[in-house]
């Protein structure tokens, strides 16, 4: 049997050709070569659209792309990029991307955000809320912002996938542990109100309060003088949460003849400001008495607790109502942690006669704007002191409690006027210290 194609066997003679096709083959249709073209010309366009060509030239077709063109070579002469001498469209694509998205209306925090995002190489990537940048530069974009579908074909996803965790520490000295956006953060206080015991220490806080960038606790928490062995945390912990830009503050009138609260302030921070409100030392000492005796009614005299002997006129200042009063001796104390540029001595008689004024100064010496202005203030005629016509967080009148405004009692002239002897070399001193007249002396 002959195998197949074989030598013997000639091979299967060719088809014959088809009449008026050359050598047996169909001509492709027109319409066909048309529809190859599109294609090929579609998958170029989204080749380039999908930052594949990053690396062609830009046709100068249009003055609109010589300009592009332009803008890229300069980019690559400056940042020394580029490759094979093409113009970056990446990089001309971002920055026209960026400055649609921060012109068309974005808040300042999405410009931020933009910036940060396009501009500085975050680590994290997409909209998920703050991005932490390379470097020292800490969190960005404090709250989160929505972002163009198109930025993020610009920029990879996280490789873990995750999502950036919604919590940042502030920076600031005396922060706390990290708290979520918005509600704020912990910190020690930047101001302390020292002193002085009824002054009107109380009233001022008060005050205070209504200013926005103010935050104070209410209760006085006597760290510097009874807690100081609890720690700075515990510290912290009475604190309430501030935003970037408010001010912390605690206001406890003991500091300020306590011995040891200079240098354990000082060594919490340097910085802190410190506010003395201070009154004529007799009249501060008669409500000192008021106060005591409206608790422990059966205290002995005022006029035998100021002196040592009666008959001598010596006066004793070991009794805590006379000490207090002796501005310049705790002063010289403060003196020697802290300059007097941080220290501000508010008048209490003026801050009955002239708050607005008061606070004016209070606000300045603090750095912040002053919005507690005469407006807020109405005189009580009952209680003799100014209130608030609108407290913090309240849209009614405030006045301080029934504890403030006692009814002094009866003291015997001689006495009060033996108290003003002995005070007066001594707020002299005051005065030149601090640069300031009381009028006490008058």
């Amino acid at each position: 049997m002959v195998a197949p194609f074989s030598r013997t066997t000639p091979p299967p003679p060719p088809p014959p050709p088809r009449p008026g096709v050359p050598g047996g083959r169909r001509r492709p249709a027109p319409a066909a070569v048309m529809l190859c073209s599109s294609l090929l010309t579609s998958l170029l366009l989204l080749y380039c659209l999908t930052d594949r060509c990053g690396s062609l030239r830009l046709p100068a077709a249009s003055a609109a792309a010589t300009s592009d063109a332009q803008q890229g070579a300069a980019a690559v002469a400056q940042g020394g990029g580029g490759g094979g001498g093409g113009v970056p469209l990446e990089s001309l694509r971002r920055k026209r991307l960026l400055q649609k998205w921060t012109t068309a209306g974005a808040g300042a925090g999405a410009k931020r955000h933009a910036a940060a995002r396009f501009g500085a190489r975050p680590v994290y990537y997409h909209h998920y809320g703050p991005l932490k940048l390379g470097g020292d530069s800490g969190w960005v974009a404090p709250v989160p912002v929505p972002v163009p579908e198109e930025a993020n074909l610009l920029l990879p996803p996280r490789l873990d996938g995750a999502v950036p965790p919604r919590w940042r520490s502030s920076g600031s000295p005396g922060a706390g542990p990290l708290s979520p956006l918005g509600d704020g953060t912990k910190r020690l206080p930047q101001a302390l109100i020292i002193g002085v015991k009824k002054g009107g220490t109380r009233a001022l806080l008060e005050f205070l309060r209504v200013h926005p960038d103010i935050r104070a606790v209410g209760a006085e928490p006597h760290f510097f003088d009874r807690h100081y062995d609890n720690g700075a945390e515990w510290y912290r912990e009475l604190m309430p949460k501030t935003l970037e830009g408010q001010i912390t503050m605690e206001k406890t009138p003991s500091y300020f003849v306590t011995r040891e609260a200079p240098a354990r302030i000082s060594a919490m921070s340097r910085d802190t400001k410190l506010i003395v409100v201070v009154r004529d030392p007799v009249t501060r000492a008669i409500s000192d008495y008021t106060q005591t005796l409206s608790k422990k009614p059966d205290i002995p005299s005022f006029e035998s607790l100021t002196f040592k002997n009666r008959t001598t006129g010596l006066i004793d200042t070991s009794w805590s109502a006379i000490q207090i009063g002796i501005y310049a001796k705790h002063l010289d104390n403060w003196l020697q942690y802290f300059p007097m540029g941080q220290i501000l001595f508010v008048s209490g008689e003026r801050l009955i006669t002239d708050p607005a004024g008061e606070l004016g100064r209070v606000q300045d010496f603090l750095g912040l704007k002053r919005i507690i202005t005469d407006k807020h203030f109405y005189f009580n005629q009952t209680k003799g002191f100014p209130c608030l016509k609108k407290a913090e967080g309240s849209s009614k009148p405030h006045c301080l409690g029934k504890t403030k405004g006692r009814t002094h009692p009866n003291i015997n002239p001689e006495v009060v006027q033996r108290l003003r002897d002995f005070y007066r070399p001594f707020n002299m001193k005051f005065y030149q210290m601090t640069g300031r007249i009381f009028g006490w002396d008058d």
